[in-house]
């Protein structure tokens, strides 16, 4: 079956059938040492798409800012007997794809492979042992931590780059999501071998593991592969909980001097969680806000009607607890202040009166028309669901997640955004030439 027909007909599988789709079922159990599994059988193409997530982001990595970051970027460049060479001709040798990834929260190994016996098996090998027998070769970390570093030497070039680091810190505090997820030079510099092994040790561990697995095999099968997985992780603890966030810190704004041609302008406080229960009346309210954007109410006000910047947007990130609410925009350094005023102004009108009618029609229709694509392969659906499983969202999230924005009132957005977002706590920063002496607050 071609891949075009396959998306069509996904597409008509997930049409709404009432106020429900029919979504793959999402089926869930432990592995023996303590994984939690979520599987969902997907017919017609020969492909697996599995997704490892452990509770080992940058959120963990304590004083050792880009510990988390640069374990997960090392994990899979020597396993068992292998070095990266190896490892790269055995996934090429089979068409597989491997990838580790991080985020706040997370860490992540992900497989694609083709579902045939001779194929599967040894791309699962592979995945098997670089979780569970990691070499972090001493050459290897030194060549990965150099490339990091000079990652960051770069990073301190970008205004863009430093005002979302400022922004972060300004909102978080001490709080472990203050700090950027590659940390900074003089915390990268200082990480060792045995710091990355350590941290292994203590997060890559199953009773930390979430197992998403979508393709098209039966679920004894699923099982099987599950549970040989992971056998090599020890089974270890949960970490503990992270801290709240800060939600009281009054207003301030900082300024930074850089030689841009243009300012950097982010200006936000903590949003919500991801399984926050005003998690739908703030998305459809952002996606009117900020988020749809050039028929956005921010681009309209800032970039439309005074062409001050050619984009302004805002966005929730949920995170596991409270993730930020930003709005951001780039404009001349001459008219910082003037774009600024405008974004604050147009976030205040839209918290006092809400959104319209029309606005709330169009939204709605944005966002049902747009959630399909976030479906239409192995691939997201298998995000979706590792998401779902790492948050521990309920099993039809992905089912009501139509009605509930549907749902969505006028109302419910002017409640939620006067409840949840206070102009008089928004953190504001702003990154560009003469920023300071620019900006009149």
């Amino acid at each position: 079956m071609s891949t075009k027909r396959f998306v069509a007909i996904l597409f008509f599988v997930l049409l709404p059938l009432g106020t429900v789709f029919a979504l793959p079922e999402i089926q869930t159990w432990s592995t023996a040492n303590g994984a939690r599994v979520y599987f969902a059988r997907t017919q017609g193409l020969p492909l697996l798409d599995l997704r490892v997530v452990f509770d080992a982001g940058s959120a963990r990595d304590g004083e050792e800012f880009g510990l988390a970051s640069l374990t997960a970027s090392v994990l899979d460049t020597g396993a068992g007997d292998w070095n990266a060479d190896a490892i790269a001709q055995r996934l090429d040798g089979v068409g597989a794809v491997l990838g580790t990834g991080i985020s706040r929260d997370t860490a992540s190994l992900s497989l694609r492979s083709l579902t045939q016996p001779n194929l599967l098996e040894p791309a699962l090998e592979t995945a098997k042992v670089i979780l569970a027998k990691p070499r972090f070769a001493a050459e290897d970390v030194e060549r990965e931590k150099n490339r990091v570093l000079l990652a960051l030497k770069q990073r301190e070039e970008s205004p863009a780059d430093l005002a979302g680091i400022a922004f972060f810190e300004a909102m978080y505090g001490d709080h472990p999501y203050a700090h950027p997820k590659d940390g900074h030079i003089a915390t990268v510099e200082k990480l060792t071998r045995d710091d990355l092994e350590a941290f292994y040790r203590k997060f890559y561990v199953a009773r930390n593991a979430v197992v998403a697995l979508v393709g098209d095999i039966e679920r004894a099968q699923a099982e099987k592969i599950a549970e040989e997985l992971v056998s090599g992780l020890a089974p270890g603890e949960v970490p503990p909980a992270l801290p709240p966030v800060p939600m009281d810190k009054p207003a301030q704004t900082l300024k930074r001097d850089f030689p841009s041609e243009q300012t950097h302008v982010y200006s936000g406080q903590p949003g919500m969680r991801i399984n926050d229960p005003d998690y739908f009346p703030l998305y459809v309210g952002n996606h009117i806000l900020g988020g749809s954007g050039l028929v956005s109410r921010i681009s309209e006000e800032v970039r439309e009607k005074r062409g001050l910047s050619y984009s302004a947007h805002s966005h929730f990130y949920p995170f596991r607890v409270e993730g930020p609410f930003l709005m951001g925009l780039q404009t001349r350094n001459e008219k910082a202040d003037e774009a600024l005023n405008v974004l604050l102004q147009t976030l205040k009108d839209f918290i006092a009166k809400g959104p319209s009618d029309k606005e709330l029609e169009a939204a709605k229709r944005n966002i049902v028309g747009g959630f399909v694509l976030r479906l239409d392969s192995n691939q997201k659906l298998v995000e979706q669901i590792a998401s779902m499983a790492f948050y521990g969202l309920p099993l039809d999230y992905l089912a009501t997640y139509i009605p509930k924005i549907e749902a969505v009132t006028k109302d419910d957005i002017r409640r939620v955004w006067q409840a949840r977002i206070h102009p008089d706590r928004l953190q504001t920063v702003l990154v560009g030439a003469n920023a300071a002496a620019n900006s009149a607050q």
